[in-house]
């Protein structure tokens, strides 16, 4: 796997412009991947890439 940004939870939040509590929605209902590190929640850029050209297909 090359370098792939993980990004944080206020990462996705800023990038889709959604709430605390919808974004770990999102990773608990898995409809968007996710790693822990220690403590920390990490979200893949191509797990964040994929939720969204995934719902990008859905509205066409």
């Amino acid at each position: 796997m090359p370098d792939e940004e993980l990004l944080t939870v206020p990462d996705v939040m800023a990038r889709l412009k959604l709430g605390r509590s919808t974004v770990y929605d999102l990773i608990r209902s898995r409809r968007l991947p996710s790693i822990t590190i220690g403590r920390a929640r990490r979200i893949p850029s191509i797990a964040l890439d994929d939720y969204i050209q995934r719902h990008l297909e859905e509205a066409a």
